[in-house]
């Protein structure tokens, strides 16, 4: 594990070491880094029920009030609710992302999830549900039968599945009801919104872009555009040549990601350190625990007493002290800590230490 480790780290050291020059000076398209200010997604959510399961929907009380009130609406009387079969229904929450400038007619995506304890919404059909927006104005209707993407099967006591069967989704499946009127801009101006907060870029964008039409980097992250006279009117064709236009990207911050779950460590090409020395040891404590019974005599006129007897182990490896010199890069770091022989959990300590240290000279950032 640790040879493999150690041989993973060495790839990804070699791979930024040797990125030529001309891919660091390649250009990117604004509309691949940035999006307009204002023009943005929608998100819309409402409270459902599937229909037509094999009894593996919930017994909850109000999925069987709301199938009431559902028959009641298309014109059938029941008595009581509890008259109506439990399991073949599920009551769930059905939520849509609507994009910008949809409008009425479009189809939309819906994700359909259970919320009490339906067993599988698998083969079920989701009923005539209204998705309303944050502000609860409706905006689209779903129906339609639900794909799962998987199998839940319950028998005997026994379970076997293959996927997360209590939520599905509906391509499609929503319609949108009204227009959706989104903005560009304001009264004479389109604000660039990048998607990462990067001074550098933020004034390559703009002084490209002043090429065409003023523009100026109002913060870390915007560029406001003034629009010209002639594209007042027509400001999609404006849009369309500010976002063909290329820049130049600037280099990633020196970070250093670590995953503790599954202990991935991911350095990026300009981490340094500061001078330091790396100490490492392991200390392994095995408890083993041994089961007995105390059992008397027939004389003794005792009882039989059960008892544990423990052994404990301490293994202390030998330590590993490694030096530093200041302005060391990846290479140096990869090969020092392939000289001590670190695992990958042993690596992920080291690496908050020297940040806590001030060593790193990078963001360290866990996820």
């Amino acid at each position: 594990m640790k040879k493999l480790f150690a041989t993973v780290l060495m790839i990804i050291s070699m791979a930024v070491w040797t990125i030529p020059a001309n891919a660091i000076s390649a250009k990117v398209r604004i509309m691949d880094i940035t999006h307009i200010k204002g023009v943005r997604e929608n998100q819309l959510v409402g409270y459902g029920i599937v229909v037509g399961l094999p009894g593996t929907g919930d017994n909850s009380r109000s999925t069987q009030i709301t199938n009431k009130m559902m028959l009641r609406n298309l014109g059938t009387v029941i008595e009581q609710e509890n008259y109506i079969q439990k399991g073949a229904a599920a009551a769930v929450i059905v939520t849509a992302t609507v994009p910008p400038f949809s409008k009425n007619g479009d189809k939309i995506d819906v994700t359909v999830s259970a919320i009490a304890d339906a067993k599988s919404l698998e083969g079920g059909v989701l009923v005539q549900t209204i998705l309303k927006a944050p502000n609860g104005e409706a905006v689209a209707v779903a129906q339609g039968p639900l794909t799962v993407g998987g199998i839940n099967k319950i028998a005997g006591g026994s379970s076997a599945r293959t996927a997360i069967t209590t939520s599905g989704r509906i391509p499609g499946g929503a319609i949108i009801e009204r227009d959706i009127y989104t903005e560009i801009g304001d009264e004479d101006s389109i604000t660039l919104s990048i998607d990462k907060s990067d001074y550098t870029l933020v004034s390559r964008i703009a002084q490209t872009i002043s090429q065409l039409a003023p523009a100026q980097a109002i913060d870390g992250s915007s560029v406001r555009v003034k629009i010209p006279q002639r594209f007042m009117n027509d400001r999609v064709t404006f849009v369309s040549l500010l976002e063909n236009l290329e820049v130049s990207p600037t280099l990633e911050k020196a970070k250093v990601v670590v995953n503790e779950r599954t202990g991935t460590v991911v350095i990026g090409a300009d981490v340094k350190l500061l001078p330091a020395a790396v100490a490492h040891g392991n200390i392994t404590v095995t408890v083993s625990t041994t089961n007995d019974v105390s059992q008397p005599n027939s004389f003794a006129n005792g009882a039989t007493v059960g008892f544990e007897n423990s052994d404990i182990q301490i293994n202390k490896a030998p330590g590993s002290l490694v030096q530093m010199p200041a302005n060391s890069n990846l290479n140096d770091l990869v090969a020092a800590l392939n000289a001590i022989g670190v695992a990958p959990i042993d690596l992920i300590s080291i690496l908050q230490a020297l940040k806590k240290s001030g060593s790193l000279q990078a963001e360290l950032i866990v996820i």
